[in-house]
């Protein structure tokens, strides 16, 4: 069975859920992955893709639709994965002639949030989507946009993403063989989208409602970097490369992530395979799936300053349970490994064929 994934961007959790896939029996795998927006403030390493069958573009290459073609075609592939519709010349390759017997799958983490554009959006691309076999989404909330979109629920599977929940295994038993680390974490972009802004103040907020507050350590790059600069309690690690993540996160005890809007943040899901609770907003898509309040972590509005402070109080104020929590969000994630994604799509892939 060959198998053509067209992707945007390259990053840690996928790459490890495409090298799991590459070796089960019964596939041979090409990877198409254009260029990611988010490139600049994720600069990820390129030995991310060593050994991967992989075909990098660059904005260029994704300009002439015609040449993307001609590498699918030429690997004369039974099934092909698209990222959703925001590639032009990747929503080109249903169409093509040449592909006409090879089956499609439409990959997408958008939530349903019943806007106008989401509701019409299934006339203005009624064709591309007639050519679509199956559509993987991440969670409930992307469930239910695939059925705004008019594909019918035996079409729609759960499970767009996976992480390389191997790598983060460790990092539970690093932090209970101590003290548990009295450290607040934040990875991401430093954008307003992730609110770290937010971040800033209600970190500055919780210094002042407790004795002994802890730091606050985050990894990551952005436009709101200077925000960070010179705040008390607070450690700018930049960005750190996925393989060096698991020694960081060993070090911190609760995961915040104050994002306005995150469709299915991976982060939360990384988050959670390394056994931390997570303070995150009702914004995240993936806390549908993975977080529980007051199991596992704490869900707050978005935008909600004194919300997010009362949050990292909580975490402070229930230090004892925090080992607990932190087991409850490793056992959610194990859905989610990079083995688990493989055995979804290489399932999903075969039923395709049938």
């Amino acid at each position: 069975m060959r198998v053509v994934i067209c992707w945007i961007g390259a990053s840690g959790y996928m790459t490890a859920c495409y090298r799991k896939l590459a070796m089960m029996s019964g596939i041979e795998l090409k990877i198409i992955l254009a260029p990611s927006q988010g490139a600049a403030v994720a600069p990820f390493g390129k030995e991310l893709t060593d050994g991967l069958p992989v075909v990098v573009l660059d904005q260029a290459m994704v300009n002439d639709a015609a040449g993307v073609a001609r590498i699918v075609v030429d690997f004369k592939p039974d099934i092909v994965s698209i990222p959703g519709w925001s590639v032009a010349a990747f929503n080109q390759l249903p169409m093509l002639a040449e592909l006409v017997n090879a089956k499609f799958v439409m990959a997408i983490d958008t939530p349903w949030k019943g806007t106008w554009r989401q509701k019409l959006a299934k006339y203005k691309f009624g064709k591309l989507f007639s050519r679509i076999s199956r559509i993987m989404v991440p969670g409930e909330r992307g469930f239910q946009l695939a059925r705004c979109l008019g594909f019918h629920d035996s079409q729609i599977r759960r499970g767009v993403y996976g992480v390389d929940t191997d790598q983060f295994s460790l990092c539970l038993a690093e932090r209970m063989s101590g003290p548990w680390p009295k450290r607040f974490l934040f990875t991401g972009r430093y954008t307003s989208v992730k609110g770290v802004d937010v971040l800033m103040s209600a970190y500055a907020k919780y210094r002042g409602m407790v004795n002994e507050p802890w730091d606050l350590v985050c990894s990551g790059k952005g436009e709101m970097g200077s925000l960070l600069a010179g705040q008390a309690g607070v450690e700018d690690r930049g960005f750190v490369q996925p393989v060096d993540q698991p020694k960081l996160w060993g070090q911190c005890g609760v995961f915040v992530l104050p994002s306005r809007y995150d469709p299915w943040p991976l982060v939360i899901t990384e988050a959670a395979s390394a056994g931390l609770p997570v303070i995150c907003t009702e914004d995240c898509g993936s806390a549908v799936e993975l977080i529980r309040p007051f199991y596992n972590g704490l869900t707050i509005p978005s935008d909600d300053i004194p919300a997010l402070a009362d949050a990292m109080c909580w975490m402070h104020e229930h230090e004892s349970e925090l080992p607990e929590m932190g087991k409850r969000s490793m056992e959610f994630a194990g859905a989610y490994s990079a083995q688990v994604w493989a055995i979804r799509w290489l399932e999903m892939f075969r039923e395709m064929r049938k």
